[in-house]
């Protein structure tokens, strides 16, 4: 049997404090935020997406945003990046001193304008002009609906590398793949992937998954296997994207962290404290979507094992 690609080592982006909690229905409290960073701040992250420079009234639960990052405590040589949709976002941003963030753009003209009221010419635009500021600040740019749009479905591959075109033009080093609506298959995964790491060896592409139809860690084994080695995951599955109809969280970063473990997949993390921040997040919110909050460790299944095993033999 062939033996799988696979990386020795992967890069988790925890994205819950802003994507898991910017869907939720009822505010979730500023110390709640803060506790919440402050817990995956001791996980072993290099970089957490902890909040997002949005107007309060399209996203209510980012309003908070100056706050959060002025009280969470930073941990020495780890990120606190932030996601900004728009020019004024990223001047926001960077007026708090954050100093890597993510902007979003569509892959698809629908998308684009149900979700930042502007076309994806517009978006680059707006791109160009953040860079042009000069100032502080890493822009990094994050694809929205990479594989599937729930207004025009699946985009074109030469509309996805007309769109990275532009972006490597204006020297865009880190670009995500987001499955943005959970639509996406291996086989896409692994194609679009693989073709856009061959195409633009410069750029440092990253995946962002959704676990809508229950295909996430598939997807991110296909990712995997096509050289992408960072990955957006979320505490306690939470979150999804309220201009994606179903969408739902984004994969839960304590299940990926304990398969990758099993897989001697090297990430960094320390597996209990990261199940206690999913519990606070769970908590917190009132939800998860957590196959380990659920069910445990995948080490206590292990071990129960042998036990189960004898106890039906004496039965």
């Amino acid at each position: 049997m062939e033996s799988l690609n696979l990386p020795k080592k992967v890069f988790l982006k925890e994205v819950g404090p802003r994507d898991g909690l910017q869907i939720e229905k009822v505010f979730t409290p500023t110390n709640k935020k803060i506790i919440m960073c402050n817990l995956l701040s001791e996980c072993g992250f290099d970089d957490m997406q902890f909040t997002a420079f949005v107007h309060p009234k399209a996203v209510p639960n980012m309003a908070d945003s100056v706050e959060v990052s002025q009280k969470i405590m930073r941990k020495p040589g780890m990120m606190y990046s932030a996601l900004v949709p728009n020019k004024r976002g990223y001047i926001n941003a960077a007026a708090a001193g954050i100093k890597k963030v993510e902007m979003t753009m569509s892959a698809t003209e629908s998308h684009s304008i149900s979700n930042l009221n502007c076309n994806t010419s517009d978006s680059l635009r707006t791109i160009q002009e953040c860079l042009d500021l000069g100032l502080d600040i890493k822009l990094i740019v994050g694809l929205a609906v990479t594989f599937g749009c729930p207004f025009e479905g699946r985009p074109k591959f030469e509309r996805i590398t007309s769109i990275v075109n532009e972006l490597n033009a204006m020297e865009i080093r880190e670009v995500g793949l987001c499955d943005t609506s959970g639509v996406a298959d291996p086989r896409q995964v692994y194609d679009f992937s693989s073709r856009l790491i061959d195409s633009f060896p410069d750029i440092t592409f990253y995946f962002h998954a959704h676990n809508t139809h229950g295909t996430g860690l598939a997807n991110v084994l296909a990712a995997m296997q096509a050289g992408i080695i960072n990955f957006d995951t979320s505490i306690a599955g939470l979150g999804g994207c309220p201009y994606a109809p179903g969408a739902s969280g984004n994969l839960a970063t304590e299940d990926v962290a304990q398969t990758l473990k099993y897989m001697d997949i090297e990430t960094g993390l320390d597996i209990d404290k990261l199940i206690e921040a999913s519990k606070f997040a769970a908590e917190t919110v009132g939800h998860h979507d957590s196959a380990t909050l659920r069910a445990g460790k995948m080490n206590h299944l292990v071990e129960c094992g042998p036990v189960m095993q004898k106890n039906n033999r004496k039965n």
